[in-house]
């Protein structure tokens, strides 16, 4: 298996399909379903990558990422965190860099750009 993706997303039809889509392209993926199984993900497991839906029950994207780039683990606290929004919150590209956002890719998802942007943060 290749690079390990933590997909944090609420909707299991996103969630299946992100799932499927970077499985094929050889990436283990780890699927959560709000921003509190985040956070418990990420302390017992190391990551290559976040995708990060903004909307989540429980911790939304935008304070789960705030608490990652706060975390005591050096490693941990690095993690590449790539936003997946319909943008419901109106947030620009450097609102999301402010909270330690690395990217942003927009809903409805395309499936190309995100094994592009996936590969590009996973093989820095």
């Amino acid at each position: 298996m290749g690079k390990k993706i933590l997909v944090a997303e609420d909707s299991s039809v996103l969630l299946n399909l992100m799932k499927r889509i970077l499985s094929e392209a050889n990436f283990e993926i780890k699927p959560v379903k709000n921003g509190q199984q985040v956070l418990d993900s990420i302390e017992k497991d190391s990551f290559d990558l976040v995708l990060m839906d903004i909307n989540m029950p429980k911790v939304n994207g935008i304070e789960c990422s705030k608490k990652i780039r706060a975390h005591k683990d050096e490693q941990k606290k690095q993690i590449p965190i790539i936003a997946v929004t319909g943008n419901a919150m109106n947030m620009t590209e450097d609102e999301f860099s402010e909270v330690g956002i690395n990217d942003f890719l927009p809903k409805p998802i395309d499936f190309d750009k995100l094994v592009d942007l996936v590969k590009k943060w996973t093989e820095a």
